[in-house]
């Protein structure tokens, strides 16, 4: 059960916005029907997927906020620039989780082609923004409990 006071922010990347304005839809709806609607100052701009981690972290270690929705779209081209981002991308927001004990969730796509991403911020069940967000509010109610229990 998340308590009213629950605080969550919101970061997404810039890269793909028909995408990520998708994810952040979805990402809304799941936090306000499950109790921790967001303020509009608490949805943050990232100027990509890379640029997540440090963000996420910053925001965590301010003590406003209980747990930060992380969201992006990698979509493969035709480099390894989408391996490097998305490995960083992933493993920095485990990281900035870790170092500051908040749920800080990965809603970042990470898909072959556009239609992949496309059908994955649709506004429907199967948007991973909704899905990174419950993850999120998840994490914060467990967490809270082990923390009760110490």
């Amino acid at each position: 059960m998340i308590q009213p006071e629950t605080r969550i922010a919101v970061v997404v990347s810039g890269f793909n916005p028909e995408v990520t304005g998708g994810l952040l839809r979805g990402a809304l709806v799941e936090l306000k029907e499950g109790g921790a609607p967001v303020a509009e100052g608490d949805v943050i701009d990232a100027p990509g997927a890379f640029e997540l981690p440090l963000l996420a972290q910053a925001l965590a270690r301010t003590g406003r906020y209980d747990g930060v929705v992380c969201l992006g779209c990698v979509i493969k081209g035709d480099t390894a620039h989408f391996e490097f981002i998305s490995l960083g991308a992933s493993i920095g927001l485990m990281q900035a989780g870790l170092a500051t004990e908040t749920p800080i969730t990965f809603g970042v796509l990470t898909t072959y082609d556009d239609d992949q991403a496309i059908v994955r911020s649709r506004d429907d069940a199967a948007n991973k923004g909704r899905e990174a967000a419950a993850a999120c509010l998840g994490a914060v109610a467990t967490l809270r409990r082990i923390r009760a229990a110490a």
